[in-house]
């Protein structure tokens, strides 16, 4: 089976259309959507609507999709996010609204490789940065493979022989070769599609080939202007156009 893996695409209608442009030149079977549909961008409607029509995917929630679904608060949020999402709440159709509220909250178990979640394998809203939540999410996940979003930062952890082990991902394509041979499983984050936090501002999403255990990153442009524009036009916090063009 062969997965395209899409996260944190954030209302970017844009860098969502690159991307899935991208995804229809590589084979693949079936998409996988690790939550964070809407949020900071401008075309929440458009978002939902691009993916319901793609073929049979995958999808849980993310925390951005819980709380323009009125199923959490925004408490936690800076001011920005929170304007964001407030404006979302208000701006989904009830039709959208209520496809995000139907999205299942990770962890869900893909197949015998493969797991996935939003957050974490143990918790769906927490971030995967630091060395004691990386542990726990390595030890509580139950695949070889558990592919996480959230953060918006591509990354690789392994855990082989009580060690944590780490891989840098950066350019526009990356790959590895996973395998169970020394006792180890993974976790990994493919970036954000719609709003990229590591210094590249190009879109990202990854492929899994469970037959080959080959795992891809894959980088893509996009009109950010275009999406910044709009970001402005809808009377969002500049700041959620600027950072777009920064890729932090």
């Amino acid at each position: 089976m062969k997965y395209a893996v899409l996260s944190d695409i954030h209302a970017n209608l844009e860098a969502l259309d690159a991307v899935l442009t991208d995804i229809k030149e590589c084979n693949f079977d079936r998409i996988l959507v690790l939550g964070d549909l809407v949020g900071y961008g401008a075309d929440p409607n458009l978002v939902i609507e691009r993916i319901r029509g793609i073929d049979n995917p995958f999808i849980i929630r993310g925390n951005h999709d819980k709380i323009a679904a009125g199923l959490g608060s925004s408490h936690g949020f800076n001011s920005q996010a929170r304007a964001a999402i407030e404006w979302t709440a208000k701006t989904l159709t009830s039709e959208n609204k209520e496809f995000l509220t139907a999205l299942p909250a990770g962890p869900v178990i893909i197949d015998s490789l493969v797991e996935v979640c939003h957050g974490a394998p143990f918790n769906e809203d927490v971030y995967i940065f630091d060395e004691a939540v990386v542990k726990k999410s390595l030890v509580t996940s139950r695949r070889l493979l558990c592919l996480f979003g959230h953060t918006h930062v591509p990354a690789i952890y392994e855990f082989r022989n009580q060690k944590i082990l780490y891989e840098n991902v950066s350019g526009p394509w990356h790959q590895i070769k996973i395998t169970d041979n020394n006792h180890s499983n993974f976790i990994v984050n493919f970036g954000s599609v719609g709003q990229p936090r590591d210094g590249d501002p190009w879109a990202a999403w990854g492929l899994v080939d469970t037959e080959t255990g080959i795992v891809t990153w894959r980088r893509v442009n996009y009109e950010v202007k275009k999406s910044q524009a709009k970001i402005l036009a809808a009377g969002l916090p500049p700041e959620l156009s600027q950072r777009l063009a920064l890729g932090h």
